[in-house]
């Protein structure tokens, strides 16, 4: 075991958490209306305890299992056998399995934002636990515990494919699977309503920018050089794309708003995930400063030209971004293209495919959206009993 990169995984445990919660549900709270901002609160937090005990009970089990190519098994499950003497590299892999934990958290997390003011809480429960344990988890286990696509003997690609933090595993299959629930649960009632409180929104996306400090830089597993300058390559691709999304917004309208410019700080930090670990400062750049407007413009196309309501735009902001950055890391020739875009394909099929059944299976048990009556009400009061402001106070 080595000190410093243990005490390094446990800031960066921490840190990835803090994404979460509270820098996600923050970020999403701030963005839609008052009367649904508790919601958006109790859905991060609720998949947040949720994710923790699935993945001890299997997730981890399956991701970094060793059974086959295609899923790590069931050999750990509840951490049987491990203690805190067992190793996981240079870091006990209890540490291991608590920092792939908040991975597993968040990512399910980031789905919520297509479809807030709109569902019913069960349904995010029940889907939630079932997407990370069939989605989620096998991904993982094919791109970074040795399966399918890691280039280990028997994967698809000699080389591997190369996602350092989860440009696929963590944005691509969210985003995909966000799309997915957002063309089966349909629009809103009333889509034509600005973010009720944009300084939400700029402290969660704050709190997300240093969060994702831990995301990337912890994901080198050790407190070195590497690390570094994923944290510096993170911060510039943020830095940049912040930026770019403002100008573009600026060009197409004359104003530059707080909340277009905090979006392209979550694209910029999204593009630069997988590429995180191979990356030079200049390319992160110019990561971030495409990325500003890649997404800004795939934003309009799902909700203009598709008319898809992602409310939040998770696919055009993390999905769209994920696939970005993955894709650059062949265009500057750190990866080869076969392993880039096949194991995109790969992975993209198999989460619209396994999403869409989870779905279809969850509504046979739960309705998947609130009454009517209920969203014109406000989910706070109607699915939870709460309201986020007392007005006559």
């Amino acid at each position: 075991m080595n000190g410093a990169d243990t005490a390094w995984i446990m800031v960066a445990t921490a840190l990835v958490l803090f994404m979460t919660i509270p820098g996600l549900a923050l970020f999403y709270g701030g963005l839609v209306r008052a009367r649904n901002v508790l919601s958006v609160f109790m859905q991060c937090f609720a998949i947040a305890c949720l994710m923790s005990i699935l993945w001890l009970a299997f997730g981890y089990s399956i991701a970094f299992g060793d059974q086959n190519i295609y899923w790590g098994g069931l050999g750990k499950s509840f951490l049987i056998g491990i203690t805190s003497d067992t190793l996981s590299g240079t870091i006990p892999e209890v540490l291991f399995f608590a920092f792939q934990m908040t991975f597993a958290i968040i990512t399910p997390a980031l789905i919520v934002g297509a479809y807030v003011e709109r569902v019913s809480f069960a349904f995010v429960l029940l889907f939630s636990s079932l997407w990370m344990i069939l989605v989620y988890a096998p991904v993982t286990h094919w791109i970074w515990g040795g399966g399918l696509l890691s280039g280990s003997e028997g994967a698809i690609f000699a080389n591997g494919v190369k996602d350092f933090a989860g440009g696929i595993v963590v944005h691509e299959t969210a985003g995909i699977a966000a799309l997915i629930i957002a063309i089966v649960l349909g629009p809103r009632l009333n889509k034509n309503v600005p973010p009720h409180n944009p300084g939400y929104v700029m402290l969660g996306a704050a709190m997300l920018w240093v969060g994702w400090f831990g995301f990337n830089g912890g994901s080198q597993l050790a407190a070195d050089g590497g690390a570094a300058m994923a944290i510096t390559v993170t911060h510039i691709s943020a830095a940049s794309a912040s930026l770019t999304w403002a100008l573009y917004e600026r060009i197409k309208y004359g104003k530059s708003s707080l909340v277009g410019l905090v979006t392209g700080t979550i694209a910029g930090l999204a593009s630069i995930t997988p590429a995180s670990g191979w990356v030079s400062p200049v390319e992160a750049l110019m990561i971030g400063a495409i990325a500003g407007v890649v997404c800004q413009i795939m934003c309009e196309i799902i909700k203009r030209w598709f008319k898809i309501d992602d409310t939040l735009d998770v696919f055009a902001v993390h999905g769209v971004g994920g696939i970005f950055g993955t894709i650059m890391l062949a265009v500057f020739g750190y990866a080869g293209w076969s392993e880039q875009l096949g194991s995109l394909a790969i992975v993209g099929c198999f989460t619209i495919v396994v999403t869409f059944i989870i779905v279809k299976f969850v509504i046979l048990i739960f309705p998947i959206r609130v009454s009517e009556e209920d969203e014109i009400t406000g989910l706070d009061q109607s699915s939870h009993g709460e309201r986020a402001y007392d007005m006559a106070s």
